[in-house]
């Protein structure tokens, strides 16, 4: 049976390294339902968040496997009990005199916030897990989506560890 498997992955932050690891899943056959990269605090280093369905046996041979790329320095499953896990999502609604007030009113609802105006429409950030922006974007279609884009997840596991912190060897990054 397939699961949910979200991968906090880091990397040397070099050319070339996301095409390297996004391969390595799309040989294996796995499609990758959320891929978010970004700076970590260390210079050097970037973390990957990558959201994929499958099997855990398959999940095994793929990091194995993803330990083995020469830029990969760090691989850990997030569990989602044990991790803050956030998505962005930007979407422009048709607001006309006549709905802006409750638009204005689910944006609230949602601890949202409008982000432009313009005459005809506004345009409303949120940020939160996958379920609270698909709610979001489920009471707003009525109003007439416009455009819409959405994040990838990003992920960090509760408490005061770090995976890039002093309790946390990492292979030697080299410049």
């Amino acid at each position: 049976m397939a699961t949910t498997h979200t991968l906090s992955v880091l990397v040397e932050d070099k050319p070339g390294v996301l095409a390297r690891v996004a391969s390595l899943f799309s040989r294996r056959g796995f499609n990758i339902s959320s891929l978010a990269v970004g700076p970590t605090e260390t210079p050097s280093v970037s973390r990957m968040t990558i959201v994929v369905e499958v099997e855990d046996l398959p999940l095994e041979q793929v990091t194995k496997q993803l330990n083995k790329l020469v830029n990969v320095l760090k691989i850990v499953e997030l569990d989602p009990n044990a991790s803050v896990q956030r998505e962005l999502l930007l979407v422009k609604v048709k607001a006309d005199l006549t709905s802006r007030s409750h638009v204005l009113e689910t944006v609230q609802l949602f601890r949202a916030k409008v982000v432009d105006v313009a005459t005809d429409a506004v345009t409303i950030e949120a940020t939160g897990t996958a379920d609270k922006l698909a709610a979001l974007i489920k009471v707003l279609e009525p109003f007439g989506i416009r455009e819409l884009v959405q994040s990838g997840l990003v992920a960090v596991g509760r408490g005061s560890r770090s995976i890039t912190g002093a309790e946390t060897r990492l292979r030697s990054v080299s410049a």
